[in-house]
């Protein structure tokens, strides 16, 4: 993986990576995988305030694309939607009972 640009964004409390990772005669890396690969740039991060965004893999091209967002804290990650923070527990596991307890009437 090739960190192409990185900002410390000190006032979201965070650290934007974008990067490229050329993986021939791979399949396209997971997003868990990527998580994992980015901890590895920016050391001494927990894996759970790791936020990946925007990936993608062009066809016929061996290379991702994408930004990942390490933030500082639980708090620091109250700026990204909803949305977000449901598909990262569901990566970690801990959005596994969120989808049962929505939907009929009781």
């Amino acid at each position: 993986m090739e960190i192409v640009n990185r900002i410390e964004n000190k006032l979201l409390h965070r650290v934007e990576i974008d990067f490229q990772w050329k993986h021939p005669k791979q399949s396209t890396p997971s997003r868990q995988a990527v998580i994992e690969m980015v901890r590895g740039l920016e050391p001494g991060d927990d894996l759970s305030l790791v936020v990946v965004k925007n990936c993608s893999t062009r066809f016929g091209m061996a290379m991702t694309t994408g930004r990942a967002y390490v933030y500082t804290s639980k708090e620091a990650m109250a700026v990204e939607p909803a949305y977000i923070h449901k598909r990262h527990e569901a990566l970690h596991g801990g959005a596994g009972d969120a989808d049962d307890s929505e939907g009929g009437e009781a």
